[in-house]
């Protein structure tokens, strides 16, 4: 499955596929050399510690080893932000692959403000195919209703003009189940297309409206 999506991406991409790879693996490598270095030295002071602590009075070890052990717990806590950079480095790398802003779309679902029906599940369809359906759990409904934004789908499609279908179903506030659906013409250009989904329970207008992010 991830290797699809990357072939996706490079061919999307064309020539630039390559040399993103390629920054890719130079940042892996040179990231994991310079994580083993760093964790070969922080094992090499802790067996100094130890050897120290065997050979110095208990009262003088104990104290020597505080010091060390606190100086490798800061090393270990750069170590593990160093990870999380490198992380959120190769994702990045990562959605610039496979979702080139020349064909990216990104979907992203909302509450609207105030409303307080309970919303069960969404489903997106682009061009006549479904690309996503979610069903919420308490807590990820509790946070759309509290002004939190789900991005549903990340995608690629070409420029030009598209259709999109949105589906949804929940319970009124005052606990009827409800359905609706709409549709909406969306273009799609050169640059990164991000389209925001509102939602609102009956009664209050129009249940899903669309609008540019």
């Amino acid at each position: 499955m991830g290797c699809h999506r990357f072939r996706r991406g490079v061919e999307a991409l064309g020539g630039n596929g390559a040399a993103m790879i390629r920054r890719l693996e130079i940042l892996i490598s040179g990231r994991v050399r310079e994580r083993a270095v760093r964790c070969q030295r922080i094992l090499h002071a802790a067996l100094l510690c130890l050897g120290i602590s065997l050979l110095t009075p208990a009262g003088a070890a104990q104290d020597l080893s505080r010091e060390q052990m606190q100086g490798l717990d800061e090393q270990v806590q750069e170590i593990k932000s160093d990870v999380l950079s490198i992380a959120a480095e190769l994702d990045n790398l990562e959605e610039q692959l496979l979702y080139p802003s020349n064909t990216q779309l990104a979907v992203f679902v909302s509450i609207a403000e105030g409303d307080e029906f309970r919303l069960d599940s969404v489903q997106v369809s682009i061009d006549g195919e479904v690309v996503a359906h979610h069903i919420y759990s308490f807590k990820e409904l509790d946070a759309l209703q509290n002004g939190g934004v789900q991005r549903i789908y990340t995608g690629n499609v070409p420029t030009g003009a598209h259709q999109l279908d949105v589906a949804i179903a929940g319970k009124s506030s005052g606990g009827h189940d409800f359905s609706t659906a709409d549709s909406f013409s969306f273009s799609k250009d050169i640059e990164p297309k991000l389209v925001g989904i509102t939602l609102a329970g009956p009664g209050s207008g129009s249940s899903i409206q669309l609008g540019d992010w």
